[in-house]
């Protein structure tokens, strides 16, 4: 018989901010364990509303999963055991050796079912099965493994360790639990876990509910019951929604709209089981302190949700979510009031006791902070960000391709805005502010420098000079904001990499992947005139006889940064080989090259190009010495040698002219008039002919053909 499963472990609150993945890691591991048993059909269209056949629910308390249509019992199943070799189970006369008898009694079956058995070919030899067919499990023996591999697999962050009540028994779980609700329909299964034995018995809230204990009559009255009689919204997701409606709900009649952080919706998500959201509101004058302080403060301290206005200018009023919905909330609301004053104070204090003393007051007291073991104090490293800032703006001032400074001093006053940014940057590393809230450093520095009346560029690019920070930051906003990003940015790769410090599967704890992604967005989204290893030869002698010189592996983690960001954005794994088999210096081109062999691959006569390309490629790594460079046209003896040669040379000055105004569309478009040239040429010339001459010869004519095409990508890596 078939019926809907609901499973359900209540425990003391869980934490937080590992809630949501403890629910979908329960209700996820469970179902699979049925399903592997055999215990659960997936149903196609899954459950509505979802796209699984189970639902996962998750409480500040609870743990739980609906599964539909699962079985009393599973389905008999039929194996095959593969026994032995039938030569080493059977003796000469056909009877069964000691082996097979063992192997059958190590199954559970005696000497009758060597009668059974079945001989069948297994590679060279023939082999011995054994058909048979195995009982399904029962749900109660199928769900107690269910159960037992979800709570085994849980990502636990740390678990305690707690006493049962016979006051011996120790039980080791992210929290103490004190039900177990399993029922298959309306029947309990009994199941066992954590000391606990499975009834149908569950508990609502610590103060809203109707009733203590809510009685659960089926596996499909578990969320109704739970909402009417025990006031609890079990589903997270559910609870999720109904906390967004409300906030805007609340603040839709002020004009005003909540701040947008998922983080912090999820964290509030697994504290209530009814959310009630109230509004609140603090002193005005809190408003002169810079709003990324009061914004943080309430969010990670008190788990308020700040309310905007239309500019996205911070105001005094903020919403607060409750767990509970007296019919007087006043004493709610005041008393969350009454707890975020001393933060908001402490706030402005931190703000009004850094802005006595000067940034640059405080660039000594950074050589006393140490910044790596073997790299020094954060001293040491601001002199190295500004050394590497320094060359940077010497390669833009020296690069082929124009920048435009808008300063009329160009890049003399660049380098001044540069190096006092450089110098200033890491200063409010050591303010009371970034002391208390160190995810605001880069943010109070950009405050303190406009306060003490210094350039707006060299404030804004303190501010900046963190950016990226994440996938989908902004960038820098100015000149001299975006060279001491990269600055700063190379001297923590170039460092680390110079002293070994590199990344290792998962771990990454100085973030290098995340600086070097940052270094690739600079350059390509900014389209700097910047070629990537003379950068990161630029940042090596800022650091003395302190690193090795690490420039060909972190060359290469830039590589496979560049290659993973470039699939991430919706380029095939083809067309990023193809251009990045080239290793362009140049960042800033590399999406016009991909677009270019994005076009060109839907060419009528891309596919036999590249098939071309990669024969001549085959062709020219076969060639032993130095490859002929001197095309005679007295030695073009066949018709499709001399075509392909007139064709090439009338191409070629097109492609090339074409490349220089970094057109490359336009230049491997212009290869399309090569295809019939170049099959006529494989079909009818034999590259490797007996005269040395003519082979040479023929050999300067592809090696010229691969570097006309080859210039923006390398197009052999587009043939299948």
């Amino acid at each position: 018989m078939n019926a809907n499963l609901l499973v359900e472990l209540f425990v003391e609150e869980l934490p937080p901010k590992a809630l949501k993945k403890l629910g979908e890691s329960f209700a996820g591991v469970l179902y699979q364990s049925l399903q592997e048993q055999d215990l659960v059909q997936p149903d196609e269209d899954g459950v509505p509303g979802t796209e699984l056949p189970f639902m996962a629910f998750a409480s500040p308390r609870r743990l739980a999963v609906w599964v539909g249509d699962v079985r009393a019992q599973a389905p008999d199943r039929a194996q095959r055991h593969k026994l032995m070799p039938a030569a080493v189970g059977l003796d000469a006369s056909g009877q069964a050796t000691p082996a097979l008898l063992k192997k059958l009694a190590a199954l559970g079956e005696g000497p009758d079912a060597v009668a059974r058995l079945q001989r069948a070919p297994d590679g060279k030899a023939e082999a011995l099965f054994l058909d048979r067919v195995a009982p399904g499990v029962a749900l109660a023996a199928g769900l107690q493994i269910a159960l037992d591999q979800a709570l085994a697999k849980l990502p636990i962050p740390k678990v305690m360790s707690y006493q049962l009540a016979d006051g011996w028994t120790d039980v080791k779980f992210v929290r103490p639990a004190h039900r177990l609700v399993a029922l298959h329909g309306a029947d309990i299964v009994p199941v066992q876990a954590l000391g606990l034995s499975a009834g149908r018995t569950t508990t609502g809230h610590r103060f809203e509910a109707a009733q203590a204990t809510v009685s659960l009559t089926d596996a499909d009255s578990y969320a109704t019951q739970l909402r009417e009689q025990g006031a609890v919204i079990a589903s997270f997701e559910q609870r999720r929604a109904e906390i967004v409606r409300q906030l805007n709900a609340a603040a839709a009649p002020l004009g005003l709209k909540p701040i947008d952080d998922d983080a912090l919706l999820d964290e509030v998500t697994a504290l209530v089981e009814r959310p009630n959201v109230l509004t609140c509101a603090f002193e005005p004058e809190f408003l002169a302190v810079p709003q990324e302080c009061l914004i943080l403060t309430m969010k990670a301290n008190q788990k308020y949700f700040p309310l905007l206005d239309a500019e996205g200018r911070l105001t005094r009023h903020f919403l607060v979510v409750s767990n509970i919905a007296p019919a007087d909330a006043s004493a709610v609301t005041g008393g969350n009031e009454r707890v975020v004053r001393p933060r908001l104070a402490d706030a402005k204090f931190f703000y009004d006791q850094d802005r006595k003393k000067p940034l640059a007051a405080r660039l000594p007291g950074l050589a006393k902070v140490v910044y790596h073991g073997k790299l020094g104090t954060q001293g040491e490293r601001t002199e190295r960000v500004a050394q590497i800032a320094h060359a940077i703006v010497n390669q833009l001032r020296l690069a082929t391709v124009p920048f435009s400074v808008d300063d009329k001093d160009h890049f003399e006053v660049l380098d001044n805005k540069v190096r006092e940014a450089s110098l200033l940057a890491k200063c409010d590393l050591l303010t009371d502010m970034v002391g208390e809230f160190p995810e605001l450093q880069g943010i109070m520095g950009g405050y303190y420098a406009r306060h003490e009346g210094l350039r707006d560029g060299v404030a804004i690019a303190i501010e900046d000079h963190y950016k990226p920070r994440f996938a989908g930051d902004a960038l820098p906003r100015n000149h001299t904001g975006t060279v001491v990003a990269l600055a700063d940015k190379l001297e923590t790769l170039v460092g680390l990499f110079g002293i070994g410090q590199l990344p290792t599967g998962d771990k990454d704890p100085f973030a290098l992947r995340r600086h070097a992604l940052g270094v690739i967005r600079i350059l390509v989204e900014k389209n700097l005139p910047l070629d990537l290893p003379a950068l990161v030869a630029a940042a090596v002698p800022a650091f003395g006889e302190l690193i090795t010189d690490p420039s060909e592996p972190l060359l290469g983690f830039f590589a496979d940064r560049l290659a993973v960001s470039l699939r991430d954005q919706g380029y095939s794994a083809q067309e990023v080989d193809a251009v990045l088999a080239l290793n362009p210096s140049r960042l800033g081109d590399v999406p016009r090259r991909l677009e270019a062999v994005r076009a060109f691959a839907a060419l009528p006569e891309a596919a036999s190009l590249a098939a071309a390309n990669k024969r001549v490629s085959n062709i020219l790594k076969k060639v032993e010495g130095s490859l002929p460079t001197t095309i005679s046209d007295a030695l073009l003896k066949e018709a499709a040698e001399q075509a392909l040669a007139s064709a090439l040379a009338a191409v070629q000055p097109q492609a090339d002219a074409l490349f220089e105004q970094h057109d490359y569309t336009g230049s491997l478009k212009a290869l399309a008039a090569l295809k019939s040239p170049v099959d006529a040429f494989f079909d009818d010339v034999m590259v490797n002919a007996e005269d040395p001459a003519l082979r040479a010869n023929r050999l300067a004519l592809l090696g010229r053909l691969h570097a006309a095409m080859n210039r923006v990508a390398d197009l052999s890596r587009l043939a299948t």
